[in-house]
């Protein structure tokens, strides 16, 4: 399986991989993207399993790029995650997309979460 994690925070992306490795069984290929500019270039060259998708980067947010990747790409299964537990957050993940919303205190939803959309 195949990963794109898209978070701002060095030391988060680290946490989250740790987490995949230890939780998620198959083979894994990891891409790091530090902003959703970078996500975007990734998933084009790529084309990864998942994206794992931050919200709050600079200088393009989560949000940004996840409607930029699936308008080309609309088979991308992506699932932002983050500290935000807000509604709107919610919503707008929704509206451009998103098949998931996890909350980052709450990383032990994503296998359950890969296998309803493997």
């Amino acid at each position: 399986m195949t990963f794109l994690i898209a978070e701002d925070n060095l030391r988060m992306r680290h946490c989250i991989i740790q987490f995949l490795q230890k939780h998620v069984m198959n083979h894994h290929t990891f891409y790091e993207a530090a902003d959703g500019e970078e996500a975007v270039t990734l998933y084009d060259r790529f084309f990864p399993d998942w994206v794992l998708m931050d919200i709050e980067m600079k200088p393009v947010d989560g949000f940004t790029a996840s409607k930029t990747i699936l308008g080309s790409h609309p088979g991308a299964k992506i699932v932002v995650v983050t500290s935000y537990d807000d509604t709107g957050y919610r919503k707008t993940a929704q509206e451009v997309g998103a098949i998931a919303f996890v909350s980052k205190d709450r990383l032990n939803d994503l296998p359950e979460i890969f296998s309803a959309y493997a």
